[in-house]
């Protein structure tokens, strides 16, 4: 045990998170940050110093890439030839593994992991796990990871690492890199974040008719909190006869009738396309 992790972009938004985690796990980390103002956060919030990338690979069995997505390919690729025969690289994100930005370096080892976020139904009991809404804080989270290339017993070794950065965790599944892209950006964003956006949208409109805007936000947040506990069989329950008539004739009003097709492979494909 007792592995080193090589954590790049350790002074990012996500860098610093996973650095957070990583300082009380079972893990070495050497962290990497090129530009000053991470640096210093990093050194700020959680007294931690940077070193270079060659000196954090030195003996590194793990490579994390907390970058953004476009950056992904570029990063992979300038540390591919540095990184030796064995050595797992972590990407946090299905996105650029999906559309093939990865260096073609069949010796390496490459895992993808990816937070499902606390729940909106759990038992969490402190104020600090109630507002922790990311997780990797104080919230119980689900995650997935996948193997995409390397030997099948790498995948224990992933999954410790995917632990630790996304603590405290609930459950752990395993699925391939294109069930991922199919729950992000397909099922997580085009369809929950965009329905989000429209119901903000319809809120503010509600507001611009004339409803009071707290009295709008709260009758909006407590209806969703019930429907979807109902939709999500988290209670007993069935809507009113009202209520299904309204889903009726509110579906076709609002969803084009093809509109599960954003959930194919195609669409899935230039979504990524359009984020990396």
């Amino acid at each position: 045990m007792n592995e080193k992790i090589a954590l790049f972009g350790a002074g990012g938004k996500m860098g610093v998170r996973l650095a957070r985690n990583l300082v009380n796990s079972e893990f070495r980390v050497a962290h990497v940050e090129v530009g000053e103002a991470g640096r210093q956060r990093l050194k700020d919030e959680l007294g931690l110093d940077c070193v270079d990338a060659d000196g954090a690979l030195d003996g590194a069995e793990v490579v994390v890439l907390a970058v953004p997505d476009t950056l992904i390919g570029t990063i992979s690729h300038a540390l591919s030839p540095k990184l030796r025969a064995g050595t797992m690289v972590v990407i946090l994100d299905a996105a650029a593994p999906f559309a093939g930005h990865l260096p073609e370096r069949p010796d390496l080892t490459y895992f993808v992991t990816h937070p499902c976020h606390p729940p909106i139904f759990n038992d969490e009991t402190t104020p600090e796990g109630r507002r922790d809404h990311f997780g990797g804080i104080a919230a119980k989270q689900s995650i997935t990871s996948a193997l995409m290339q390397g030997p099948e017993e790498a995948f224990d070794l992933g999954e410790r690492v995917a632990k630790a950065i996304w603590a405290p965790i609930l459950r752990s599944y395993r699925l391939t890199v294109e069930q991922m892209a199919l729950l992000e950006p397909g099922l997580s964003e085009t369809v929950c974040a965009t329905l989000l956006d429209v119901m903000r949208e319809a809120m503010d409109e509600t507001v611009r008719r004339g409803v009071p805007a707290e009295c709008a936000r709260d009758f909006l947040l407590g209806h969703l909190n019930i429907l979807a506990a109902v939709t999500f069989k988290e209670v007993p329950g069935v809507f009113s006869d009202a209520c299904n008539k309204a889903i009726q004739f509110g579906k076709p009003r609002l969803m084009r009738d093809d509109w599960l097709g954003c959930l194919d492979e195609a669409e899935i494909a230039e979504s990524i396309r359009r984020i990396t």
